[in-house]
């Protein structure tokens, strides 16, 4: 809903999601030195003709794509910024972004490739989220990944709001949105350096556009804006279920605003195995200091785009 609401406005572009930019930057390595021609012709490839990478969703020219990647800056950034920029031109625009959940959790390797981006992380009640999860029938791995997501998420955007300036990082509350739309709209515009665009309350007009058909899941997407979602986990999770929501991350829902429903505790197995599922999160910030240690390593390749 909110990538199509800044999709809608006159200046922005934000595109279908896609499966390349993490990846590519895991994988950098593989494409050696951008400075070689041949090189960037490898990676362009690997960007325009992999159906993993969900190019094929952006409507865009894949040869002209890859011309410009090969004809542009020898960084991975710049690679990635002529993807979105032919995007944004598409549609006659001059701004472009994109949309990922999995961005939260690697703004700092975002920002190795894109120093001035603006990040816009939008929070939802992690009990709705979860109750949305298992809907979608992507989702296979289950209750307990499912809530370690939404803490992780919001932990990575604690850091986040921390560690980057005002200019750089913006919060949006789902449940204001969708009930205040116009004013966090507005207010959303002023972090951008954006008018509002009136047509930006009306996501459901660019929907046909931006959302790819074989997403089924998106189907909301085409309707209105509404707050009839809000607070769907009274009704779509079982007592169990938002036991352990509320037992492991209270805390969190609480520093958001969230009000708990005090539904007691839940089974110490159902405990344990949440357990299990979030280890990796514990990982995040070793992972955000190999990054920052990465950048002052000798010899290495800048990825920044120019």
């Amino acid at each position: 809903m909110l990538q199509l609401m800044l999709h809608a406005h006159r200046r922005i572009a934000i595109p279908p999601e896609t499966r390349f930019v993490l990846e590519a930057y895991r994988r950098r390595r593989e494409f050696g030195d951008l400075a070689a021609e041949a090189n960037r012709q490898r990676l362009a490839r690997w960007i325009v003709d992999r159906p993993e990478s969900r190019f094929a969703d952006l409507g865009l020219d894949a040869e002209r794509v890859a011309a410009d990647i090969v004809a542009g800056p020898p960084t991975l950034g710049s690679a990635m910024k002529a993807v979105f920029r032919a995007y944004a031109h598409r549609f006659g625009k001059p701004r472009w972004g994109d949309k990922r959940p999995a961005y939260i959790a690697n703004l700092p390797v975002l920002l190795r490739m894109f120093p001035d981006a603006q990040v816009v992380h939008i929070i939802r009640d992690g009990r709705d989220c979860v109750a949305s999860l298992k809907e979608m029938r992507w989702h296979r791995s289950g209750l307990h990944s499912a809530i370690s997501a939404w803490a992780q998420a919001v932990d990575h955007g604690r850091w986040a709001a921390r560690a980057l300036p005002a200019d750089s990082y913006y919060e949006v509350r789902y449940e204001r949105l969708v009930t205040h739309v116009e004013d966090e709209l507005r207010k959303l515009c002023g972090f951008l350096g954006e008018e509002y665009d009136p047509a930006m309350a009306d996501p459901a007009a660019v929907a046909p556009v931006a959302v790819p058909k074989a997403k089924t899941w998106h189907a909301r997407t085409r309707e209105p804006v509404g707050s009839d979602r809000v607070g769907r986990w009274r009704h779509s999770l079982d007592p169990d279920e938002v036991r352990l929501c509320e037992a492991v991350l209270g805390g969190r829902l609480r520093a958001q605003g969230y009000e708990l429903s005090r539904a007691g505790t839940p089974p110490v197995t159902q405990r344990v195995r949440y357990e299990v599922a979030t280890a990796r999160h514990r990982l995040a910030p070793v992972r955000r200091t190999a990054i920052h240690s990465l950048d002052r390593l000798p010899g290495v390749p800048p990825v920044a785009a120019r």
